[in-house]
């Protein structure tokens, strides 16, 4: 039987690294993996552990949880507590100790062996390293990096190894200066290593070490992750007060962390001084630190709080048959306290716990608080060190009417837990793992269908039976992954329900908490794009492929694309999009204008390639990882900040603008629901589908009631047209050439344009890079505004080529905004260029408004 090895270089046999370890090492025991943790006593040599052999550890793990240690280790010459500590000292924190590496060298290059047979004897198919990289012991790093690249090696292994730090310099002690300062010379930076997936535990811890580290791909951020079930008294732990001598009745404030001075624990004494009616409850080992319980014995004699302090010793994480467990003090804790110091901390895993369990918290604000729980929006009273090193009266007081007002802990318990399974859930560890190493992607897979999802339950079934029912592709070939974006109606239940049924078509539920179809669009396509580059067949192309979830694919829909895409040489295929017209037979008005933007847009991305929709296209991998995938831009509607619509015509600008290729489908074809037009036809006529004034936001078309509407008016067709073709023609006949200008001297393009306007455009585009100084066109802000600028100058011209080449329907340019109408001629472009200058935040955006809607 394969396994799991896990090392931890946290040398305790209990830590929040211990427990998160055992967290994620579930879903490998969950498919049959044998499990070993090795508790790295041979790696620390502040603990005092080295070389001791295991003794009652493993009473305090789950029983299919192994304990494992390199055999060998202390026969190798000149490696023990002393010359860990000697590196750590004269090495990382002076930058000096020269005459140590050579020592350094050899010893990791004999662990590295000793770590290869241990893995081979075990027959490991999966690493797990738990924060590997702070610079406890560089020796030991060192080693497990040669290790892991001589087993992968060895085996044919693709990314087998988890590297996870929970620690890192810049979060755990960075006033000590044990560790150096940055750029840390001393610390073996992180390898870019094809065996290794490296995992932050949120977005600044993922910022930081890539700006330490800037060469690495493959890092990831998974939270620590908490099962969110409510601790309850109940028949297996009501003696738990009694057992400590607690009275029933008294407030009980739980402290869950280990005995040691960074932990700050006089805190909670000086606390409980002032609050003569609460106990507190220390679960920790008394004996890690005897010098630090020493002090705070004695402190708690001082104060006169030794009857109300319990020490209760180190608690099982989980539930273990008659042994006491950290979910049987929470059970009966009113809050959970961590007022930890300020730089120690990285995650603060017993907030997390608390918050998981339904009990109220109290914390300092230390260093990175703000980043894991307070910016989230969790509540708890909070102490800020900067304000003073102990508690003040002020705080107390806080404390002791929260201790006394069950409504309020109620309250703040309740929305803690909420946001905690959105946060925090187990789901999002499942996800994450199930795309890096649980599920690998069957070899034959070509293409990644990605699904963005916000309660479509309604439509999903015939969605996903679209995609099921692909023909001309096997089903081999292809995958599902549909991102739930916080629905509230079952849709993943439908989704999973759907793959159960059809387990001969691979579907992924992944989860995505920030709200809005780009963000769910992005993480789809990161989802795919990582999976797809554990495939052990890299030569041959990749594509990432988008759908929306209220439109249906055509059968052939998924065929053409690959075909397109393998058959040349462009990054993207976009597809053809079409409405049903029977759904529309009894509003010939609202289908005119509809059409007449259909045809216009088949002339003109069967031309320039088009540009991607949502709705779907097809992205080279390769091209979508070299321009940074889909980008998120975010714009301030009342005062918050909400992320931009247009990630998919952002997405193509960007590639277009690398000098990729675009091409255009045309037998790729899907058809619109057109609840898109009957819920925004208000909208489309009054030119902000998608919002004004600069802002771009997707409106909810799902509200209740009749989805067809009445037809429109003749004034109301009128006005639907104009903002449709104003909205359609810069984006679609000049922002091409805007940002290809080389596409002036293709032929068909010529043709088109017609020679004459073909150069005059070609030469009025340069004149405006240049003037605006801009080299890179491809931010939304920037495109606008000369594409504008262009379209309010030749928009008559253009127009006469659409006529004669769409047809005489299209008309002439809708009126100029008023404010032009008297600009005299020869000053036309100098004004037209202050009516844009503004980008998108005023009148131009308002005038061209947004008919994208058709």
């Amino acid at each position: 039987m394969t396994s799991l090895w896990g090392v931890s270089f946290d040398a305790t046999p209990i830590s929040g690294v211990v427990v998160e370890f055992v967290k994620t090492a579930r879903l490998f025991a969950d498919q049959g993996h044998d499990v070993f943790l090795d508790l790295g006593y041979d790696v620390k040599s502040d603990k005092g552990e080295f070389f001791r052999p295991y003794g009652e550890e493993a009473a305090l793990l789950p029983d299919w949880v192994r304990l494992g240690r390199i055999a060998g280790v202390d026969r190798i010459a000149g490696y023990d507590r002393n010359f860990v500590a000697a590196v750590l000292r004269d090495v990382v924190g002076r930058g000096g100790g020269v005459h140590l590496l050579p020592d350094v060298a050899r010893i990791a290059a004999e662990l590295a062996e000793l770590v290869v047979v241990t893995w081979e004897r075990h027959d490991v198919e999966f690493v797990l390293v738990e924060n590997g990289t702070l610079p406890e012991n560089i020796t030991y790093t060192t080693a497990l990096y040669q290790a892991i690249e001589e087993y992968g090696r060895r085996r044919g292994l693709g990314r087998f190894v988890l590297w996870r730090d929970h620690d890192l310099m810049w979060q755990s002690e960075p006033g000590s200066g044990k560790y150096g300062e940055f750029p840390y010379p001393a610390t073996p930076r992180p390898v870019a290593s094809p065996h290794i997936h490296y995992l932050a535990l949120h977005e600044e811890a993922r910022r930081r070490t890539l700006e330490w580290a800037p060469h690495l791909t493959a890092i990831d951020v998974l939270p620590n992750t908490f099962p969110c079930r409510r601790a309850t008294v109940d028949p297996r732990n009501a003696g738990f007060r009694l057992a400590y001598g607690i009275p029933p009745d008294a407030p009980l404030i739980a402290r869950c962390t280990r005995i040691i001075p960074q932990k700050r624990i006089d805190r909670e004494l000086h606390l409980l001084a002032g609050i003569p009616e609460a106990y507190l409850f220390v679960a920790g080992d008394a004996e890690e630190s005897p010098a630090e319980f020493r002090r705070l014995t004695a402190v708690a004699e001082r104060l006169g709080v030794t009857d109300r302090v319990v020490f209760g010793g180190w608690l099982a994480p989980q539930e273990t048959s008659g042994h006491y467990g950290v979910r049987d003090l929470l059970a009966h804790a009113t809050v959970v306290s961590f007022l930890t110091s300020y730089d120690y901390e990285s995650y603060g895993n017993p907030i997390g716990e608390a918050i998981a369990a339904g009990v109220p918290y109290l914390t300092t604000r230390y260093q990175l608080y703000d980043t894991v729980y307070g910016g989230k929006g969790f509540r708890g009273v909070v102490f800020d060190p900067a304000t003073g090193d102990l508690p003040d009266r002020d705080f107390v007081d806080q404390v002791r009417d929260l201790l006394h007002d069950e409504e309020r802990r109620t309250d703040m318990a309740e929305h803690n837990y909420r946001l905690g399974a959105r946060h925090f859930g187990q789901d999002s560890a499942v996800e994450l793992l199930d795309r890096l190493v649980l599920t690998p992607m069957d070899e034959r897979v070509r293409l990644s269908v990605v699904l963005p999802v916000y309660n479509e339950r309604a439509n999903l079934p015939e969605v996903l039976t679209s995609l099921y029912e692909q023909r001309g592709i096997d089903r081999a070939c292809y995958e599902v992954v549909v991102v739930d974006n916080n629905s509230t109606d079952g849709s993943a239940d439908v989704v999973r329900r759907f793959a159960r049924e059809h387990p001969d078509l691979t579907v992924h539920v992944v989860a995505e908490q920030e709200q809005g179809v780009s963000c769910a669009r992005r993480t789809g396509m990161r989802f795919a794009s990582v999976r797809s580059h554990g495939r052990v067949n890299g030569a041959e192309r990749f594509y990432l492929v988008s759908a929306d979830a209220d439109c249906r694919v055509d059968p052939d829909w998924l065929a053409e694309l690959f075909t397109a895409m393998e058959s040349g040489k462009a990054a993207i295929g976009v597809c053809d999009y079409y409405y049903a017209p029977e759904r529309f037979a009894d509003r010939p008005r609202l289908w005119d204008a509809i059409i007449r933007t259909l045809r216009c847009r088949h002339v003109t991305w069967a031309l320039f390639g088009g540009f991607p929709d949502g709705k779907g296209f097809a992205v080279d991998r390769d091209v979508h990882d070299r321009v940074g995938g889909i980008e998120i831009f975010y714009q301030l509607r009342d005062g918050r900040f909400v992320s931009h619509l247009s990630d998919d015509w952002d997405f193509g600008i960007r590639v277009r603008g690398s000098g990729e290729e675009i091409t255009y489908v045309p037998r790729s074809r899907v058809e619109i629901n057109p609840r898109r037009v009957d819920h925004t036809i208000e909208e489309v006529i009054a030119g902000r589908a998608y919002g004004s004034d600069g802002i771009i936001v997707m409106r909810d078309v799902r509200p209740p009631g009749a989805l067809a509407g009445a037809d429109l008016t003749e004034e109301e067709a009128r006005q639907a047209w104009e903002f449709s073709i104003k909205d359609f023609t810069p984006k679609n006949v000049i922002l091409p050439v805007l940002l290809t200008p080389s596409l002036l001297d293709d032929d068909a393009v010529i043709e088109f344009f017609t020679p004459g306007l073909a150069e005059r455009l070609g030469r009025r585009i340069a004149e405006i890079i240049d003037e605006m100084r801009m080299i890179d066109l491809t931010p939304i802000h920037s495109y606008k505004t000369p594409s504008y600028r262009l379209y309010l100058e030749f928009a008559d011209e253009i127009f006469a080529r659409l006529r004669a080449t769409v047809g005489e329907d299209i008309g002439y340019p809708p009126p100029l905004p008023p404010c032009l109408a008297d600009v005299p001629p020869e000053r036309f472009a100098e004004f037209v260029r202050y009516y844009c200058e503004d980008r998108e935040s005023g009148e131009a955006h308002n005038y061209f408004g947004n008919g994208g809607v058709f």
